[in-house]
């Protein structure tokens, strides 16, 4: 398995004990002209799992075995951590990077089709205003119109990857909070992104509904 956590060759046990137990090709031959001959044993134990009674202290039994000679212990909590040290969070990051990459663009594009759209009606936004319209029934037409962006994105987003996350290579995970926090995310986003239509929209004159 390399570092990405993907698998990289399949051996036999065997064959994994005969490798862990030859030496290096040049410390082989260095050997054999001492006449020593192929050094290896067939009796090698690379690890021993170690099941401990549900009273017992994991901590306690690791640094009771590491005290003992060419000999050390790692309990579940200790492997599970260099797991995810060493795998699980630099995928993570990588998602997460990509995850803001993408957040980013989003928000660029949605403040573009909004403030396009605002624009295209500023007449109509400037006679809401002539009849006595309040800015923030303005504002939330706006803010809605993005918000409905959003979340058709990410309805859309979600259903494609319910329909095709058997068919990756890895095995895909969506969990609902997931799912949820990804979703206050993109309202988060859309809002923010509506600020460009609603500064273009708060700015206009009511005059200019007269004024054709």
């Amino acid at each position: 398995m390399n570092s990405g956590g993907d698998p990289a060759a399949f051996i036999t046990l065997v064959d994994a004990q005969t490798l862990q137990s030859q030496l290096a090709p040049p410390a082989q031959r260095v050997q054999t002209a001492r006449g020593a001959g192929l050094l290896e044993s067939a009796d090698t134990v690379a690890a021993v799992i170690a099941r401990l009674e549900p009273a017992a202290d994991p901590q306690g039994v690791a640094t009771t075995v590491r005290q003992w000679k060419h000999l050390g212990a790692l309990t579940q909590a200790e492997q599970e951590a260099i797991l995810i040290g060493s795998v699980v969070d630099r995928a993570k990051r990588q998602i997460g990077l990509f995850l803001g990459i993408l957040l980013t663009v989003s928000a660029v594009v949605i403040a573009l089709i909004i403030y396009t759209m605002t624009m295209e009606k500023l007449k109509q936004i400037a006679t809401l205003k002539l009849i006595g319209a309040p800015d923030r029934t303005i504002v939330s037409l706006i803010v809605q119109q993005s918000l409905a962006l959003g979340m058709v994105g990410w309805s859309f987003g979600l259903i494609l990857i319910l329909l095709v996350k058997d068919y990756f290579p890895r095995c895909v995970v969506l969990e609902p909070v997931n799912a949820a926090a990804l979703g206050g995310i993109i309202i988060v986003v859309c809002i923010v992104a509506s600020g460009l239509g609603v500064r273009a929209a708060l700015k206009v004159d009511p005059a200019t509904a007269i004024g054709g």
